[in-house]
C-alpha cells in the first residue's frame, strides 16, 4: 500500500515520535523513507528584507544535525532513509508548502507527520505546519499526536 514514506522532522520529541511510527509503517509495508527538514531563511528577514548570514548558516548546521539524528534512530531501528535538507527561496512560501512539494516531487505514497495538539490561543499564535500540510497536500497525510 505505501512504498514511499515521507517523514519531515525538526528535532522535536513529536516529530521523532512520528519518525518511529513511519519506522514501523516502513517494515510492515516494506517502504522507503525520505526525511526532510526546511530551513525557512527567506522569511526571517521579511520585515527587514536582511538575513544575517551567520544566522542562515546555523540554521542549515542545525538542520543537518536534526537529519543525523533522524539517520541514527534509522539505524539503531535496522534501516536507512535518504535525507533531504530543504530550503524555502520563494517569498511568502510556507513549511508546509516545502513538505507538500517534496512528497509530490519524491512521488510518495504518505506524509507521516508530528503534531504538537495546541490548542485555544497558542494555536492561533503558533499556528500548526501539520495542519497546514493536511489541508494543502495532495499526497495523504498521517498525522502523529505527540505526548
Amino acid at each position: 500500500m505505501f512504498q514511499r514514506i515521507l517523514v519531515p522532522v525538526d528535532g522535536s520529541n513529536t516529530s521523532n515520535l512520528a519518525l518511529q511510527w513511519a519506522v514501523k509503517l516502513a517494515k510492515e509495508q516494506q517502504a522507503q523513507i525520505e526525511v526532510v527538514y526546511v530551513i525557512d531563511d527567506i522569511n526571517l528577514g521579511q520585515e527587514t528584507g536582511y538575513t544575517p548570514d551567520e544566522l542562515v548558516d546555523a540554521l542549515r548546521k542545525s538542520g543537518q544535525e536534526i537529519l543525523r539524528r533522524a539517520e541514527a534512530l534509522l539505524r539503531e531501528a535496522g534501516m536507512t532513509a535518504a535525507t533531504k535538507l530543504l530550503e524555502i527561496e520563494t517569498f511568502g512560501h510556507h513549511v508546509a508548502d516545502m513538505i507538500a512539494d517534496e512528497a509530490k516531487i519524491w512521488s510518495a505514497d504518505v506524509i507521516v507527520i508530528g503534531t504538537h495538539g495546541r490548542r485555544g490561543v497558542t494555536h492561533f499564535f503558533l499556528g500548526s505546519v501539520a495542519e497546514r500540510v493536511v489541508r494543502i497536500a495532495t499526497t495523504p497525510v498521517l498525522l502523529i499526536r505527540g505526548k
